[in-house]
């Protein structure tokens, strides 16, 4: 068993950053995510900066479509850049597995503006083009890595924590006074099965994340992905669980209690012995809103539990 983290770290020095991640990890480690430096290093401008095929740009309001690429959407590819550059003097003498996250298709849909205003989400044909955007932009980046990180697997982390509202209809619009339409899940899938592809044609393992209650993980584990990550806290250990697992998807578990995993998987009728070489174990979500003290705490735990399952 092993243990990584979600993606967000607290503060704004990315060299201390890293140094913790890796100072603490065995093997599986993750480039971390500093929001507090600002949109651009967030989730989604950190995934923005990775489509090149649509140019984008920050408004008060958050990321929107734009006719011609902005400084913000340069300086998120930037920040990108810069950051790896760190890492990769950093993991010189590392080897192991690196973990990159990145925002996918559906929640990337549902925050996303169109130049009018109105989400992407607002509209199936930008939903497709914005996916297609990224599926190419995701492979690109891949490609670097691998010539950054040649001794390293790569993992792609696949961010969807706005998937059960975007399946539900229940994203509010603009305005606030009505809520999008439901993607129906044959079209969740075919966007998000066009990422898990370009990711495993690069030679790297997709994980589908979501720490959101009600995940729907038929759908999940039906894309394709190797792994699916969740909050355990959230999680009702169901058949649905228990048939995604029996068929080769491989469970990430999020949380600090050892016996929380033990008691999940015991539910869906297996023991230690038959999923600790198939499970990767993290903290609930990520931890920007911890202090730098706390955050290496919880990375602390996770490492510990995994070892001591293991």
């Amino acid at each position: 068993m092993r243990a990584t983290g979600v993606g967000s770290m607290p503060g704004e020095d990315y060299r201390e950053a890293i140094k913790m991640v890796t100072g603490v990890l065995d093997d599986l480690v993750f480039v971390p995510e500093l929001p507090d430096r600002g949109a651009q290093a967030g989730m989604i401008g950190r995934t923005l900066g990775l489509v090149t095929e649509l140019a984008v740009d920050l408004q008060p309001a958050g990321w929107r479509l734009a006719s011609g690429g902005g400084v913000d959407h340069r300086r998120a590819a930037s920040l990108l850049n810069h950051d790896l550059d760190l890492l990769e003097e950093e993991l010189q003498e590392h080897e192991g597995t690196l973990k990159q996250q990145i925002t996918g298709p559906l929640t990337l849909a549902a925050t996303v503006a169109l130049p009018r205003g109105e989400r992407v989400l607002a509209d199936h044909g930008a939903r497709r083009d914005l996916a297609g955007a990224l599926a190419a932009g995701v492979g690109e980046h891949l490609a670097g890595l691998r010539r950054r990180f040649p001794r390293h697997d790569l993992v792609v982390q696949i961010d969807e924590p706005g998937i059960t509202s975007v399946l539900r209809g229940a994203v509010p619009t603009t305005s606030g006074f009505g809520r999008y339409r439901t993607v129906h899940p044959p079209e969740a899938d075919a966007l998000l099965r066009l990422l898990v592809e370009v990711i495993e044609d690069a030679g790297a393992r997709p994980v589908v994340h979501c720490c959101a209650d009600d995940l729907p993980v038929a759908l999940l584990a039906g894309t394709g992905a190797g792994a699916i990550a969740f909050d355990l806290a959230l999680a009702g250990a169901d058949d649905a669980w228990a048939e995604a697992f029996e068929s080769g998807v491989d469970l990430w578990p999020g949380g600090l209690d050892p016996r929380a995993v033990e008691d999940f998987m015991r539910r869906l009728g297996y023991e230690p012995a038959s999923y600790t070489d198939r499970m990767v174990v993290t903290p609930s979500c990520g931890l920007a809103g911890q202090t730098p003290g706390e955050a290496r705490r919880s990375l602390e735990r996770v490492q510990t539990i995994a070892t001591s399952l293991s």
